[in-house]
Formats: structure tokens, C-alpha cells, sequence
């Protein structure tokens, strides 16, 4: 499933409890390659919160052993906030609201790289993937709408490649990439969905196929569930 990777690779997935990241859990499970995949949602271990980030610390100090990992895919993330979603006009934008947004989608997800990225392989291929979003792309705005998510995406995209950068430093063999999964059946996207929507295995294998093929870089790739490159 990940040639690309060392036999025997070791493999993380944050956000597992959701529709995504258990597909995507459970695509690694039946990889033979795979000695070791590890699972990781509010569900899984107590009191881990990506709000939280001495939760995250004591996460990352509890999988350490588990390591070195070869793959971390973070399929994190939140559309609908306390029962509220995404803004569709300039009026319906709130400070707290945008702030939640904000946390969940980018914050949160900066501090797992924080923490985790020194749980790597060196000297090998390793992967990290996270989730992100079409909608993220500032060039490919074209509808408007949707305000406190698509700044989160962006603001994630840039992280990632910031971190993509200082990443590769020390492991040259690394590939970082934003996931744009296609459209998704999920409790996330429920609301938002057709019929036409990929079911979460079928995504979840595309994802997995695209990152096996994406060359080491130095820098962090915005690519879809078809292998295409997204503008930033």
C-alpha cells in the first residue's frame, strides 16, 4: 500500500475517531509493511485535546516508545462549531466564532507538529500528511464565502510549509503534504454534501496512493485526492 516506505514502517493517525482518519486507520491496519499503526482521538486517549497543548505534550510523551514513526497523517480538523457553520456573508462573521475556527483548523494542528515531528524517522522516507481543504487555496477562491474556514485552511497551508522548510533541515527524506480529500460523507460535511460524494475508504486510499507517489521536495505540496496540485 506504501512502497515508497521502509518494511516494517511504523505509521500515526491523529483524528481517528473521525470518518476520514479511521479509513484511513483501518487502510494502514491491512498494509503488511505496516508493523505498527497507532490511532490517536479524544476517543483513544484521555485528555487529548488539540485546544489543549500540555494534552498534545503528554500524547506525543506517551507514543514515544511506539516509535520511530515513518507516517503521521492528521486527519483533524471541524467544519461546524457549536452548532454553527461556516459564514456565508461579511454579517454573520463573530470574533469567538472565527477564533474556534481558527484553533481547531490551524493552531491545533501546528502544535502536533510541534510536538510529534521530532517522533520522525531519520535517515529514512517519512511522510507527514494533513488534511486540509480546496477552499484553503487564496488563488482558487472564486466563490466567496465560507470566512472562518477558509482562512484557517490558509492559514494551516502556510504553517505546513513553513514547517516543511525547517522540517527537511533535518530530514531531507521527508514529504509534507495539505490533503485536499475530494468531497467527503461524513459527520463534517453531512450538511454539505451530494449524492455524488466519496465514501471515506475510497478517499482514504486515494490519499494513501498520492502521498506514496510525492517526491522529497524541501518544500510542503497542496495536492488532491487525484495526485493534482492545488495553488496555494
Amino acid at each position: 500500500m506504501m512502497p515508497s516506505l521502509p518494511e516494517g514502517y511504523r505509521a500515526l493517525v491523529f483524528g481517528a475517531s473521525g470518518a476520514i482518519g479511521q479509513a484511513l486507520l483501518q487502510q494502514l491496519q491491512s498494509d503488511p509493511r505496516c508493523v505498527n499503526v497507532v490511532g490517536l482521538s479524544r476517543q483513544s486517549l484521555s485528555g487529548f485535546d488539540l485546544r489543549s497543548e500540555p494534552s498534545i505534550a503528554a500524547c506525543a510523551q506517551a507514543v514515544t516508545a511506539l516509535g520511530p514513526f515513518h507516517l503521521m497523517l492528521d486527519a483533524t480538523g471541524a467544519l461546524t462549531l457549536n452548532g454553527r457553520g461556516p459564514e456565508k456573508r461579511l454579517d454573520e462573521l463573530d470574533a469567538d466564532h472565527l477564533l474556534n475556527v481558527m484553533q481547531l483548523n490551524a493552531v491545533g494542528p501546528s502544535l502536533l507538529l510541534k510536538h510529534f515531528v521530532p517522533l520522525l524517522a531519520s535517515g529514512e522516507r517519512v511522510i507527514w500528511g494533513k488534511l486540509s481543504a480546496r477552499v484553503g487555496s487564496i488563488e482558487d477562491n472564486r466563490k466567496g464565502g465560507w470566512y472562518g474556514y477558509r482562512a484557517a485552511k490558509a492559514a494551516l497551508n502556510m504553517l505546513l510549509q513553513t514547517a516543511a522548510i525547517e522540517i527537511t533541515r533535518r530530514r531531507p527524506l521527508s514529504v509534507v503534504a495539505a490533503l485536499q480529500p475530494g468531497t467527503v460523507l461524513s459527520a463534517l460535511s453531512q450538511p454539505f454534501v451530494g449524492d455524488d460524494a466519496l465514501h471515506p475508504k475510497d478517499a482514504a486510499q486515494r490519499l494513501l496512493e498520492v502521498l506514496d507517489t510525492l517526491p522529497a521536495t524541501g518544500r510542503a505540496q497542496f495536492v488532491d485526492h487525484l495526485g493534482q496540485h492545488i495553488p496555494w
